[in-house]
C-alpha cells in the first residue's frame, strides 16, 4: 500500500497488543482521537503470536482468559470509539516539525500526522524466526513460508509444517483437511502448545489424517529453485520427505527495528522514561508495556495499562495546549456512557 494520504490524530499508538489496545480505550475516555499502527498482519500482538491459548491469571477482575480471549474483550472495549487499526505498518522515522507536532512515515508508504506517539510495541517489531539452511531465503513466499495468509494456497499440496508452538500445531490442523499430504515436524516428541492442540494433533496422526516426524530440517531439494522436498535430519540419520511447501513456524525474534534510531534513550533494547508519565527523552513521544523500562519495571500487562492510562494524560496536553481537562470517574460521565452504548463501526485496516 502506497497511501498519500496524511492521517492526522491526537495520539498515534504503535503496537496493537494488549497495551497499545487499552490505550486507544483510555485515549477515548479522554476524548482524544487516535490510531493504532503494528507491523503484524493481525491484532494482539506477541500474546497471540507467542501464546494465544495459554491462560493467563493477573488481569484484574478477570480469574482468567487466554490471551485470544483477553484481545477480543479489548477490542470489543474500544469498538466504540471507532478506532482505526492499521496493520502490516511498520514504523520507519519520526520527525518532529516546528508546530511541536509529529510526522510518522511507514515502510510501506502510510504518513501520520500526530500530536504525541505511544509506543505500546512489547519487546519491539516480531519477525518469524527464518529457516537457516541453503535456499531458504531464494524460496521465501515461494514454497518456504512464515505464516499461512490463505488455506487455499496450500490446497492439494504436499506440505510440512514445521515447529512445536501453538501457530505450529495449530495451523498443521487447520491445513490437514486442505493439503493432499500434511507432515508436522518438530524436533522432539515434546510441545510448547495448549494442551488440547496437541492431544487433537495427535489424534489426527491416528486417525492417518496427518504425519508427525522427529528431526530437524537439514536441507531443502529446490531444484530451479522450486521446492520438491526437504530432508530431515534425526537420530537414526536422515529421512527425505516430498513437499512442494513448507511452512516453518518456529516463533518470532524480537527486533527493535527502526525505534532504535529515533533518538531515543534506549538500554537494553528498551526504551528508559520517566515514572510521573512514561515519557521518553524525547517530550511528545511516550513507552508503555514491556518496551519500557524504569527501576522496578514488572513485565506485566497490567503495569501496561497503569503506564498507559498516565502517559495519555500527558499527551493530552500535547493536543490539547490551551485546554485544560476535568477529571471524571467513568461512572458519571455521560458522555462516555453515551458512546459505549452506541457501539462503533471499525475494523482492522490492513496494508
Amino acid at each position: 500500500m502506497n497511501d498519500h494520504a496524511i492521517h492526522t490524530t491526537d495520539v498515534l499508538i504503535v503496537g496493537a497488543g494488549p497495551v497499545g489496545l487499552f490505550a486507544a480505550f483510555e485515549a477515548g475516555v479522554l476524548g482524544l482521537s487516535c490510531r493504532i499502527v503494528d507491523t503484524l498482519g493481525r491484532i494482539g500482538g506477541q500474546c497471540i503470536e507467542l501464546y494465544p491459548d495459554k491462560p493467563i491469571y493477573d488481569i484484574p477482575a478477570v480469574p482468567s482468559c487466554t490471551a485470544r480471549e483477553l484481545v477480543d474483550r479489548l477490542l470489543e472495549q474500544i469498538r466504540p470509539f471507532d478506532v482505526p487499526i492499521h496493520l502490516d505498518q511498520r514504523v520507519m522515522s519520526v520527525a518532529q516539525r516546528e508546530d511541536h507536532r509529529w510526522t510518522v512515515e511507514t515502510e510501506q508508504g502510510m504518513r501520520f500526522d500526530a500530536a504525541a506517539i505511544l509506543i505500546a510495541a512489547g519487546n519491539g517489531a516480531f519477525v518469524p524466526q527464518r529457516l537457516q539452511v541453503p535456499q531458504a531465503d531464494a524460496l521465501e513466499d515461494n514454497g518456504v513460508h512464515y505464516s499461512v495468509a490463505r488455506l487455499a494456497d496450500f490446497a492439494d499440496r504436499e506440505v510440512i509444517v514445521a515447529g512445536g508452538g501453538d501457530s505450529a500445531l495449530d495451523w498443521a490442523l487447520a491445513l490437514r483437511g486442505v493439503a493432499k499430504k500434511l507432515t508436522l515436524v518438530h524436533r522432539r516428541n515434546g510441545f510448547s502448545a495448549a494442551a488440547a492442540s496437541v492431544a487433537a494433533m495427535k489424534r489426527a496422526v491416528e486417525a492417518g489424517e496427518m504425519a508427525f516426524v522427529v528431526g530437524m530440517i537439514d536441507s531443502l531439494d529446490a531444484p530451479g529453485n522450486t521446492l520438491r522436498g526437504v530432508r530431515i535430519k534425526h537420530v537414526d540419520g536422515t529421512t527425505d520427505l516430498a513437499a512442494d511447501k513448507l511452512v516453518a513456524l518456529y516463533g518470532l525474534v524480537a527486533d527493535l527495528g527502526p525505534i532504535a534510531q529515533w533518538n531515543l534513550d534506549v538500554r537494553g533494547g528498551r526504551i528508559e522514561v520517566d515514572t510521573s508519565y512514561y515519557e521518553s527523552s524525547r517530550p511528545g513521544i511516550f513507552a508503555v508495556g514491556d518496551i519500557a523500562n524504569y527501576p522496578n519495571k514488572q513485565k506485566l500487562i497490567l503495569s501496561g495499562f497503569h503506564e498507559a492510562s498516565l502517559a495519555l494524560r500527558k499527551a493530552y496536553s500535547y493536543a490539547y495546549p490551551d485546554k485544560k481537562r476535568v477529571h471524571v470517574h467513568s461512572s458519571y460521565d455521560a458522555k462516555l456512557a453515551q458512546r459505549v452504548q452506541s457501539g462503533g463501526t471499525h475494523a482492522a485496516e490492513g496494508s
